[in-house]
């Protein structure tokens, strides 16, 4: 079965807007798969505004966040992996979801079978 982190991210994402709020993702910005602009990560962590009047283009799948902001007025493409997403919430409240942080093994393999992901243990942040 698939991972759910990438439905609940995109359904939290929804319903943070319908509630007139500010979607923001808290990211772990050591994975070697994300793209941000170099000095805007703080103790390996970087938070992103993703409201629509911020950004350009989002596009989120099951694997990758992408979209276009500005830095410093300079427009950047920003690429998060879900697999480095560590919470989505409102900025107005908190209100939210967290995850838990995932390492190159959140999928491992063993002599019996196939691989098979871990399962992800789900806070909601208030």
């Amino acid at each position: 079965m698939t991972s759910s982190k990438p439905y609940l991210v995109r359904a939290l994402y929804e319903w943070i807007l319908d509630n007139d709020n500010t979607p923001y993702i808290l990211v772990d910005a050591n994975s070697e798969l994300i793209s941000i602009p170099a000095g805007i990560a703080s103790d390996g962590k970087v938070v992103l505004n993703l409201a629509p009047a911020a950004i350009q283009n989002m596009e989120m799948t099951n694997e990758l966040i992408s979209f276009s902001a500005r830095f410093n007025g300079v427009s950047e493409q920003i690429f998060v992996p879900i697999s480095s997403l560590l919470a989505i919430y409102a900025r107005e409240n908190g209100e939210g979801m967290m995850f838990p942080a995932e390492d190159d093994d959140s999928v491992s393999s063993t002599d019996d079978g196939p691989a098979k992901a871990k399962s992800p243990t789900l806070t909601v942040v208030k």
